[in-house]
């Protein structure tokens, strides 16, 4: 059995396996698992509106698996996508707001803005592991928490008192009448396609480019890559700012494409931390996040229909995906089976 093919076969199996083992859950708790699966796929796919929908939760989910995956490529454990991700949503809805310019230049802004201030939270951690050896894991679960304080202070200082700023402009708005006709008014706009764009942007920088050799080096051996010339302590820094921005863009797909502002938060928004996820289920492999964003998207929101459909709490969901993250993580032990299977079966042959 070749390599490629195993490589194939390793996610398929464990997610058929989260999905088998989801169903006996389901089953002893004492709901129908064909019923339940029923509406989990109705609510992914039953409509236009249902399937806008799905696009539009799976788009934030693409950019914080590639912010972790990135990170985790250079040798970087970025656990602070969640609060680069806030803070690239609040400055993405204060310049959509602010300002009044030209679409072809308040969009690009906005973008750019969120980017930016992802970009700059990342730093912070990025500078103390270069410098002081700081391990970034501590730093960044700790701006997690600053983040989520300082975004909820300045939306009040910045909406004057109140609970939400203002809506951004038109001019800065991803969503599109286009989508909204043809996906019966859902809340799916144009993200997804600069989420196919940072895909590849991903894809270009690691794999066709020489900073991107170095990046990868870095995280490898970084006392080989030193010996090597290469400047070690820039390129983690580098590594960690590539890695904020991707995680800014995710906040701005929420600022500027699906709530159009944003509102002070109770708590975390999960979708940087279930990055992780997704950057595990696509094995830090950019078109391998696309993947794994589109299967935890989908099951994200399909699980919203089953409550009110078959009767299963949303619960189940979450255990259906820990399951298929808990198999791709045991994928070793999948794959030293198949590889063993067709070994057998050369030798039987």
């Amino acid at each position: 059995m070749s390599k490629r093919l195993v490589n194939i076969l390793v996610p398929l199996i464990s997610i058929l396996l989260g999905l088998i083992i989801g169903a006996i859950v389901m089953a002893i708790s004492g709901f129908s698992p064909v019923e339940g699966y029923v509406a989990l796929w109705n609510g992914i796919f039953m409509d236009t509106y249902t399937m806008g929908e799905t696009v539009r939760q799976i788009t934030p989910y693409v950019f914080a698996g590639l912010a972790v995956a990135f990170a985790f490529r250079t040798g970087l454990f970025n656990i602070g996508v969640e609060g680069q991700l806030i803070m690239g949503w609040l400055a993405a809805a204060y310049v959509g707001f602010k300002f009044d310019l030209p679409t072809v230049i308040h969009l690009p802004l906005a973008l750019i803005a969120a980017a930016v201030a992802g970009a700059l939270w990342a730093f912070i951690p990025g500078l103390l592991k270069a410098k002081l050896q700081v391990h970034e894991v501590i730093v960044t679960i700790m701006m997690n928490y600053t983040a989520l304080h300082v975004a909820n202070s300045l939306i009040g200082t910045l909406s004057g008192g109140d609970e939400r700023t203002p809506k951004v402009q038109e001019t800065a708005s991803l969503r599109s009448s286009f989508f909204e006709s043809l996906t019966d008014y859902s809340r799916m706009h144009w993200g997804f396609v600069v989420a196919l764009i940072a895909v590849l942007v991903m894809w270009f920088i690691l794999e066709k480019t020489t900073r991107g050799y170095e990046l990868k080096a870095v995280g490898f051996n970084k006392h080989a890559s030193q010996y090597a010339g290469m400047n070690v302590n820039k390129n983690i820094i580098l590594a960690m700012v590539i890695s904020g921005a991707f995680a800014g863009l995710g906040g701005a797909m929420e600022a500027l494409g699906t709530f159009e502002n944003m509102s002070k938060l109770h708590g975390f928004t999960g979708i940087g931390f279930d990055g992780i996820a997704v950057a595990l289920l696509g094995a830090n492999q950019p078109f391998g996040v696309l993947l794994g964003a589109i299967l935890f998207g989908s099951l994200k929101n399909g699980g919203l229909n089953m409550p009110s459909e078959a009767g299963v709490p949303t619960e189940i969901v979450n255990i259906v995906i820990a399951l298929i993250i808990f198999f791709v993580a045991s994928g070793y032990i999948i794959r030293v089976v198949l590889e063993r299977f067709g070994k057998q079966r050369k030798e039987e042959k």
